[in-house]
C-alpha cells in the first residue's frame, strides 16, 4: 500500500517528507557538536515547503536571483536548531529545549517566522530563572523583544543574588551587561556582595588577558562608569575595611573621603552614590505624564524650585518619583510632598543622587528614582504638591506633557503650581513619572 493512501491528513503527509530524501530537491549543510568535537550532517529538504513559509526562503528558491545549487552550507547555525526550524515550517511543531531555544529563535529572525518567534519567546518566559537570565538577556536585547528584557529585568532585580551567584554566568557577561546590572537601583543585594562579584569579574577578566590582577589593571579593566556606579559609603564600616581595602580598587583619596562620608564629617559629593539602593518592591506602578523627551540636556538645575500639582480619582500610595539629571553626574536634591491647599509638607526627602540610564514609557532617558522613605497616602480629589529643587548639571526635560493620565484605573490630573520657578508646568519640566501603587 502507497504511504500516501494511510496518511489522511496533509500534516500527516508533510511529517513523512520531513528530513526525508524523497522528492528532495536541496540539502543543506550544517555543523553538529558533540561535546568538544563537530562534524557536519546533512538535512534533505523541499523548496516549496520552506518556501510556503519563509520569504526568505521563497526569495532564496524562486526569486531573480535564485539559488541553482543543490546543496547549501550554513556556517551561522548548528544541525539540531536547523531541524527545529524546518520541523516547524513542515507541520508546525518545534521541540524547543534550553539547547536548541537561542539557536531556533535565531533563525526564527533571519527567515522571518513571526509565529516561531513567538513560541521561542513564551519558551524563555516560561523557563526564565536565575541561572539562565543572565545569557537569555543579551538575546532579547539584541532581538529588541521589550517584553522578554522586562521580565528578564525583574528576574534580576527580584533574586539579584541567586543570579549573580548562579554557576559562572556573571563572570561570562560583557562589560556593557555588567555596567547596566551595577547601576541599577532595584537590585535585592547588599552593597559589599555586589562589590565581590564585580571584583571577582574583575579577576577572572585580568585572568583571560594573561594580566597580574593589581589594583589598578582590574579597575582599567572595569572602568570608571562600573567603579562609580558601587555605592561604597552605604556600607557598612567593617565590611568596607575587609572586601574594599584588600581590593586596592580606589585610591587613597577616594577611601578617606568615603570614611569622612561616613562618619559625617562632610556631605559634599565624593563620586560615589550615598543612597542605598531602593531594592525590588514589588509591583510599583509607573504614571509617565509626558508625551516625549528632549533629545539635548537644556534645562537648569540651579536649584531653583520645579513644582507640579496633581489629583487622583482614587486613592493610592504614592512611593516617589524620577527626575532627569544630567549624565554621569550626581547632584543635591531636595524634595517635598505638600498638601496644595494649606501648604501643609506630608513628607520629605533630601540627599545626593547619581543619575543612570532609566526605562520607561519615555523609552530611555538620564535620570534617577527617588523614593520616599515612607509612603504618602493621596486620597481622591485631593490636590497635592509636588515640590523639589535640583542642584547639578543641567539634563533633559519632559516635553509634550497631558493634563490628564490614566494608569491602572486611576485618572491622575495635572496642573500648573503657583510657586514654581523653574519652568515645569503641565507641558515641560521635571517629574517625568510618578511611582505609586493602589
Amino acid at each position: 500500500m502507497k504511504w500516501q493512501t494511510i496518511k489522511h491528513t496533509i500534516k500527516e503527509r508533510t511529517n513523512f517528507i520531513f528530513n526525508n530524501n524523497l522528492f528532495s530537491d536541496v540539502k543543506f549543510v550544517v555543523r553538529e557538536r558533540d561535546g568538544e568535537s563537530e562534524s557536519k550532517q546533512v538535512i534533505p529538504a523541499h523548496k516549496l515547503m520552506l518556501s510556503i513559509g519563509s520569504p526568505v526562503f521563497e526569495a532564496m528558491f524562486y526569486g531573480e536571483l535564485a539559488e541553482t545549487s543543490d546543496s547549501i552550507e550554513l556556517p551561522d547555525c548548528e544541525y539540531e536548531s536547523l531541524l527545529e526550524l524546518f520541523r516547524y515550517l513542515y507541520y508546525d511543531e518545534a521541540n524547543l529545549s534550553r539547547l536548541n531555544v537561542m539557536g531556533v529563535l535565531y533563525l526564527a529572525k533571519k527567515y522571518i517566522l513571526p509565529s516561531l518567534v513567538d513560541k521561542c519567546v513564551k519558551y524563555l518566559k516560561d523557563n526564565l530563572d536565575p541561572s539562565n537570565v543572565l545569557r537569555i538577556l543579551p538575546f532579547a536585547m539584541k532581538y529588541e523583544e521589550r517584553n522578554l528584557v522586562d521580565r528578564c529585568w525583574r528576574v534580576i532585580d527580584e533574586q539579584t543574588k541567586d543570579v549573580l551567584q548562579a554557576g559562572n554566568g556573571f563572570a561570562t557577561v560583557d562589560q556593557s551587561l555588567l555596567e547596566a546590572i551595577v547601576e541599577r537601583d532595584t537590585l535585592n543585594i547588599r552593597e559589599v556582595d555586589l562589590f565581590r562579584v564585580v571584583d571577582s569579574w574583575a579577576k577572572l577578566s585580568c585572568e583571560r588577558r594573561g594580566v597580574i590582577a593589581s589594583g589598578n589593571a582590574k579597575r582599567n579593566i572595569l572602568g570608571e562608569r562600573i567603579v562609580k556606579s558601587i555605592r561604597f559609603p552605604t556600607m557598612e564600616q567593617v565590611d568596607f575595611a575587609i572586601a574594599i581595602l584588600d581590593s586596592k580598587i580606589l585610591t587613597e583619596r577616594e577611601i578617606v573621603n568615603i570614611i569622612h562620608n561616613m562618619n559625617s564629617v562632610f556631605n559634599f559629593p565624593i563620586g560615589f552614590p550615598d543612597v542605598k539602593r531602593s531594592g525590588f518592591l514589588g509591583d510599583i506602578e509607573r504614571c509617565c505624564r509626558f508625551g516625549s523627551v528632549s533629545t539635548r540636556s537644556s534645562w537648569k538645575n540651579d536649584s531653583s524650585k520645579d513644582c507640579i500639582n496633581i489629583s487622583v480619582d482614587r486613592n493610592l500610595k504614592l512611593h516617589g518619583v524620577s527626575l532627569f539629571g544630567g549624565e554621569n553626574n550626581s547632584c543635591w536634591v531636595v524634595l517635598e510632598i505638600k498638601n496644595a491647599e494649606n501648604k501643609a509638607v506630608l513628607t520629605s526627602k533630601t540627599g545626593w543622587f547619581s543619575s543612570e540610564r532609566l526605562h520607561g514609557e519615555l523609552g530611555q532617558y538620564c535620570g534617577f528614582k527617588v523614593f520616599l522613605d515612607s509612603t504618602v497616602l493621596l486620597k481622591r480629589h485631593v490636590t497635592y504638591s509636588i515640590e523639589v529643587s535640583i542642584n547639578g548639571s543641567d539634563s533633559p526635560s519632559g516635553q509634550n506633557g497631558y493634563k490628564t493620565v490614566k494608569c491602572r484605573g486611576v485618572t491622575f490630573t495635572f496642573m500648573n503650581s503657583k510657586y514654581c520657578e523653574n519652568g515645569t508646568s503641565i507641558k515641560i519640566g521635571q517629574f517625568p513619572e510618578l511611582l505609586f501603587c493602589i
